[in-house]
C-alpha cells in the first residue's frame, strides 16, 4: 500500500444538460481548470452509458466485460480525476438502476446525460498522483 496526504482545493458544480457527454465533461473542466486530482460525486439520469462490470477471468491482462446501458438511467456515483502525461483521465464507478433492475460498473463510454445530471468536484491538493500504463495488467492505473 502506499498514500499520499493532500488538501480539498476549489469545488467546482457542474450541471449537465440532456445529451451532453458526461465523460468529456468531466476531462474538459479538469483540463480548463487545471485540476490536476480530484474526487467527484455524480447524481441523476443518463441516457446511454458503456460499463465494464468486471474482468471476465482472474487473470492478467483482464478482458473486461462489457454491458450497454441501452436506455434511460438513474445514476449515483463516486469517481477520481488524475492526468496520465498531458490529458486528465476519469475513474467513475456508479450505481444505474431503471425500474426494477440495477447495474453497477465502470463507466468508460458513450456516457451521455438524461435531463440533468449534477456533479461536485472537489480539488485535491499537494499530491503528486498520477496515471501510468500498468505494463502487467494493460491499464492505466494510479501511481503515487
Amino acid at each position: 500500500m502506499k498514500y499520499q496526504t493532500g488538501k480539498p482545493g476549489r469545488i467546482v458544480i457542474i450541471r449537465f444538460e440532456d445529451r451532453d457527454d458526461v465523460l468529456a465533461g468531466l476531462v474538459k473542466t479538469a483540463r480548463d481548470e487545471n485540476i490536476r486530482a480530484a474526487v467527484f460525486h455524480l447524481v441523476g439520469g443518463m441516457r446511454e452509458g458503456s460499463i465494464v462490470v468486471g474482468p471476465e477471468k482472474d487473470e492478467f491482462p483482464p478482458t473486461p466485460v462489457w454491458k450497454k446501458l441501452g436506455e434511460t438511467h438513474e445514476v449515483v456515483g463516486f469517481g477520481t480525476i488524475f492526468w496520465q502525461d498531458d490529458e486528465p483521465k476519469v475513474h467513475f464507478h456508479g450505481a444505474f438502476g431503471k425500474k426494477d433492475m440495477v447495474k453497477v460498473g465502470c463507466l468508460r463510454a458513450a456516457s451521455e446525460t438524461f435531463l440533468i445530471l449534477e456533479a461536485v468536484m472537489t480539488e485535491i491538493e499537494g499530491v503528486t498522483a498520477k496515471r501510468m500504463l500498468d505494463p502487467v495488467s494493460g491499464m492505466v492505473l494510479l501511481e503515487l
